[in-house]
């Protein structure tokens, strides 16, 4: 019998959808710097991708609130402080080790913002979460626990990965990990997800050609994919 709470179980996948989120916001908005270069406005298609409005004056306005802004619920900051906050009830689960990886992040996230050289300020985030994610593995010894918040990370991936148009190749092997990670998921969890939604995941994302005509369909099956607990068959 599972011993895992419904609450901390949604605590678990959302601090692997929020840390995920963080890191995956941090690679694309890192792209766009290459696109500001002589070119004003040059993130709009960026936004276009999340169906946001662009409401910046310039470039350096739109990072500023994208990377710093933490009432933005689009930006880095705010996935980062929701994945601490996370972090901090579940101490216990996660280890005290891997919880300090997400301070260092947001210490580095901090002295970014007042770097004269913000791109080369963030470098050192990347490195910072994949050793949270290391200290994850070292230091969670329960599967179900681990398995719910890499659920979660695979999920966001997913997600983010469709709104922003990644080839297939890179959604199939999302997606196929994510597949893995719920057969891995114990019967009497209390963290059960929907068939029915999961079932229009694998409809869309099974095939490059379902992938290319149903990108919609398949974010509406990850945003829904634990609305409702199912026993499994």
């Amino acid at each position: 019998m599972s011993t895992i709470s419904r609450e901390h179980s949604d605590r678990l996948y959302w601090l692997g959808r929020y840390t995920e989120r963080f890191f995956t916001t941090l690679k694309a908005l890192d792209r766009i710097f290459d696109k500001m270069l002589g070119k004003d406005h040059a993130y709009s298609e960026y936004l276009a991708h999340f169906g946001l409005n662009d409401t910046y004056s310039d470039n350096d306005d739109f990072i500023r609130s994208f990377l710093y802004d933490p009432c933005n619920p689009n930006s880095a900051a705010y996935s980062l402080e929701k994945a601490y906050d996370n972090g901090i009830v579940l101490r216990e689960e996660i280890s005290t080790e891997s919880l300090s990886f997400l301070q260092i992040a947001k210490d580095t996230l901090a002295k970014s913002e007042k770097s004269e050289n913000t791109r080369w300020s963030l470098l050192p985030l990347e490195d910072i979460i994949y050793s949270f994610w290391g200290s994850v593995n070292e230091h969670i010894y329960d599967d179900e626990i681990r398995n719910i918040i890499y659920i979660g990370k695979t999920v966001e991936r997913l997600d983010l990965y469709i709104r922003l148009v990644y080839p297939y190749e890179k959604v199939r092997k999302e997606y196929i990990r994510l597949l893995k990670n719920l057969n891995r998921v114990p019967r009497d969890t209390p963290y059960r997800y929907s068939t029915e939604y999961l079932s229009m995941i694998e409809e869309t994302l099974g095939t490059e050609s379902g992938y290319s005509s149903g990108a919609k369909k398949a974010i509406i099956g990850l945003e829904h994919l634990f609305d409702k607990g199912e026993v499994y068959a």
